[in-house]
């Protein structure tokens, strides 16, 4: 019983980290109905940055992570600007390809200023671990900070989005950008801001992932970026609801099922669940179908 209540916590924590990314994927897909997949190096990004901050410059944990949130955000600002903004009435495949070669555009360029040998990444969580059960089951400070940055991050969103003009604004443009943009809206500007938080979130989900798996190379990124996918459409993508609920059972299967079953299968039982739910509901947990008019 010991045994399992460990493997879920794990699994819990690690879909938190995974409910994070996958929020910068639902939330540009709900509004600019494209997929960024530059968003898992965005990730990468972000932990070099926080790894710099700490080992380089001498700052705390809490400002290497506030320096890295506000260099993602800058990022992904730029990124929608330079590669996704010209494209705004292009092909979804036109799109896609860019995103792909951003993704590696990344990854080259963190390899040719971090080099490409593994970096060991100090943990920026001061929490002391928590015992239970008498000292049988032992809940880190990374796996507590996450859980509770996952929490704190999905109710701050989901007031964002439904209380302020701007959260407002970006479900207009998610309903229909030409209306929002006779109704006042700056769409532009709007999505540009849903890249910079999409990316905050991104940097602040790096520096969690590195925390709890202390490996920091080029690449960091990319698997838990295809994890994050595939947890935003397990739960709806463009829906938080959705990337929460998605995030968490994506890592508590992937857990178990390295548990249980085999630890060399457990990406396996990752994706077999992607390729499940877009057979049996395509459109997710907490998805909506949406009829188009031709």
């Amino acid at each position: 019983m010991i045994s399992f209540l460990s493997h879920l916590v794990n699994g819990i924590s690690l879909g938190s980290v995974y409910a994070i990314i996958a929020l910068g994927y639902s939330m540009v897909y709900g509004i600019a109905k494209m997929l960024n997949f530059a968003h898992g190096d965005v990730i990468m990004v972000g932990a070099y940055i926080s790894f710099c901050a700490t080992q380089y410059w001498g700052m705390s944990p809490l400002m290497s992570v506030l320096v890295a949130m506000l260099v993602c955000t800058v990022l992904g600002v730029i990124i929608e600007r330079l590669a996704y903004k010209p494209l705004r009435q292009a092909s979804s495949l036109a799109v896609l390809i860019t995103a792909i070669g951003m993704s590696y555009f990344l990854q080259n360029s963190a390899q040719l200023i971090w080099g490409a040998n593994t970096k060991s990444f100090p943990s920026v969580v001061e929490i002391p671990t928590l015992s239970l059960f008498e000292g049988q089951l032992l809940i880190s400070g990374e796996t507590i900070l996450t859980v509770l940055a996952n929490i704190v991050i999905m109710i701050a969103l989901t007031l964002f989005t439904g209380k302020t003009k701007m959260g407002r604004a970006m479900r207009a443009v998610s309903e229909d950008k030409g209306a929002a943009e006779l109704m006042g809206i700056n769409v532009n500007g709007t999505i540009s801001l849903t890249f910079a938080i999409g990316s905050a979130l991104a940097a602040v989900a790096g520096v969690l992932l590195c925390s709890a798996y202390p490996a920091l190379m080029p690449t960091t990124g990319s698997m838990p970026g295809i994890k994050a996918f595939t947890a935003a459409v397990f739960g709806g993508i463009g829906s938080i609801p959705g990337a929460l609920i998605g995030g968490l059972l994506l890592g508590i299967i992937e857990i178990l099922g390295k548990a249980y079953v085999s630890t060399e299968l457990g990406d396996a039982f990752v994706f077999a669940v992607l390729i499940v739910v877009l057979l049996v509901k395509p459109t997710g947990l907490l998805g909506k179908k949406v009829h188009e008019k031709v």
